[in-house]
């Protein structure tokens, strides 16, 4: 049974600051074991990526075969059902034009002074994705990570996915072509994105690595950090629900649990303000679980991770659920508008009855790479910026640089930096002007 909470109850404060406080992430004890993989990498390259391939993937490869050929990508990609293909093409789609509407436009004016300042954006060079190989292969990451790219205009985008025992998933290299991807190496763990980030003689490094992946590749990610960009170091799957009585329990129930089903170590939450409606939901839960094929999986999440807050009333909600900042938020009320306006931090919000978090993760067109474990507070969801980079400049003429050079040889002086206030009184004092 998930643990419930009352805000009317004395105790509330501190167990909500425990619940607050979990830590659903697995013990930290691959560093220094991640540490070595990438050192090996950067030393012995393609060679320790041959090796590591066969160690963990069962797979014996030659440096040349690291990289699929577009025969092999099309041929898997064949044997992806026609309706799944189709979805995958509807959603590629949307998620397309909803990226669009993100591009930024360039800045450019002249201020009071005469002086000329703007900021002009450019694409990164190369980003490389990584995709989860096996059991754990999602195709919708594959678009919600390629397509923000391509529409940023990143000139190379690196594919790289594990292939156990050398089977390629159809659904993932559907997605890849749909995406317009024929980079694709098939490699895993923190040795690809150690890969990804320092190269070897087969693979030219990146400028970023995105994408999800298992605790090691998080840790790799976080420690080539600097070297190269990432998007987030990801944890645990993790779903809000506020909802009042109105709704349909089983349809409440079926949310909670379509994050649930990721990990062991994910959270489903519920806030409600009705004790009769919590129990009916919490029921549900139960009966839905009977019948998951990742039935073990839920429930542990549900029973170790899982909870529900009654409040007395929804008026409170907005303030619990900027403190929790979760990944997914859906208000499942009557005047969803209202309660959103209230609430600063969440991934991503999904309004009213009609649209469950399902909807957000494969069609709606929003990015369902999204921060989790509270970093709703500091950070955003992948989007197009995350592939762009922006560049200010400056352009004085004698007149401009005459009004505001002063106050900057002012702040040189003040701060002892005399080359600095030497470069400006030059000019100001027209010594050696052309």
């Amino acid at each position: 049974m998930a643990r419930r909470l009352n805000s009317a109850q004395p105790g509330f404060e501190a167990e909500f600051a425990a619940l607050l406080a979990e830590r659903r992430e697995g013990p930290i004890g691959n560093t220094v074991k991640v540490t070595k993989i990438i050192a090996d990498v950067r030393a012995r390259g393609d060679a320790a990526l041959v090796e590591y391939t066969a160690r963990f993937d069962g797979l014996d490869l030659n440096a040349a075969e690291l990289r699929l050929k577009p025969d092999e990508i099309a041929a898997a990609a064949a044997e992806c059902p026609t309706a799944t293909r189709a979805a995958l093409a509807f959603a590629a789609k949307r998620i397309e034009d909803f990226h669009q509407h993100q591009l930024p436009a360039d800045l450019d004016y002249t201020d009071t002074s005469g002086v000329r300042l703007g900021m002009r954006w450019n694409a990164l060079a190369a980003a490389g994705l990584y995709v989860p190989g096996g059991t754990a292969a999602y195709p919708s990451s594959v678009l919600m990570n390629a397509i923000p790219a391509k529409v940023a205009g990143v000139a190379r985008i690196v594919m790289a996915v594990p292939t156990p025992g050398g089977a390629l998933n159809p659904a993932v290299m559907a997605a890849a072509e749909i995406a317009g991807l024929d980079e694709i190496y098939r490699i895993g763990g923190a040795q690809a994105v150690a890969a990804l980030a320092y190269g070897s003689a087969t693979i030219e490094p990146v400028d970023k690595i995105v994408g999800p992946g298992n605790e090691w590749v998080a840790e790799a990610k976080r420690q080539v950090f600097g070297t190269v960009g990432i998007d987030m170091i990801a944890g645990p799957s993790e779903i809000l629900v506020v909802a009042d009585e109105a709704n349909n329990p089983e349809w409440i129930a079926a949310d909670l649990l379509s994050q649930a089903e990721h990990d062991s170590a994910a959270q489903a939450i519920l806030i409600c303000d009705d004790a009769g409606f919590a129990n009916t939901v919490a029921k549900a839960v139960e009966e839905i679980l009977e019948t998951l094929p990742r039935r073990d999986i839920a429930s542990d999440s549900w029973q170790r991770h899982g909870a529900i807050i009654l409040v007395g009333s929804l008026a409170e909600a907005p303030a619990l659920v900027d403190r929790i900042a979760p990944e997914h938020l859906e208000l499942a009320v009557a005047e969803p508008e209202d309660l959103f306006s209230h609430i600063a931090h969440a991934g991503a919000a999904f309004l009213g009855r009609h649209t469950p978090e399902a909807v957000g993760d494969y069609i709606a067109g929003p990015n369902h790479v999204l921060p989790t474990s509270g970093s709703a507070r500091f950070s955003s969801g992948l989007s197009v910026y995350d592939f762009l980079k922006r560049s200010s400049f400056t352009a004085c003429d004698a007149t401009g640089l005459a009004k505001i050079g002063p106050a900057a040889h002012t702040l040189a002086k003040a701060e002892g930096l005399n080359a600095h206030a030497l470069s400006l009184a030059l000019r100001l004092n027209g010594d050696g002007e052309n």
